[in-house]
């Protein structure tokens, strides 16, 4: 049986290279090698993929436990598309300028969800 979560580390790991790029971007534009030199745009573009990357790789790993604890296939798929749907609504919101909280709050919510609702499973996987 193929593993399904290597489908959503693949994705998110494109998005974290967009993302890295977007942040190269910015520090060309901004002639700016380390830091921010207080430019408001690059901040901006360095916590929009710092989130992402201290989000990301907690959640995978619950993922590919809860799925490796035998978790039925479709909750597997479902965690991850919703998942990857917060990050993006949360990178999109934070992204903005001024930023839109509506996709903000609604993604760490989505995030926070995702987060509790593995690690649930995964406790009841192993107790059960």
């Amino acid at each position: 049986m193929i593993a399904i979560t290597p489908i959503y580390a693949a994705i998110l790991a494109l998005v974290y290279v967009y993302l890295a790029i977007r942040v190269i971007r910015a520090r060309r534009a901004a002639r700016v090698a380390l830091g921010t030199g207080g430019d408001a745009a690059l901040e901006r573009a360095i916590r929009v993929h710092g989130n992402f990357a201290e989000y990301v790789p907690i959640t995978l790993l619950l993922l590919l436990l809860l799925e490796l604890q035998g978790a039925p296939r479709l909750s597997v798929v479902v965690i991850g598309m919703v998942f990857v749907a917060g990050r993006g609504a949360h990178a999109w919101g934070l992204s903005r300028d001024p930023e839109d909280l509506r996709f903000r709050t609604t993604g760490m919510a989505i995030t926070f969800a995702t987060i509790i609702t593995t690690s649930l499973g995964l406790i009841w996987l192993t107790l059960v």
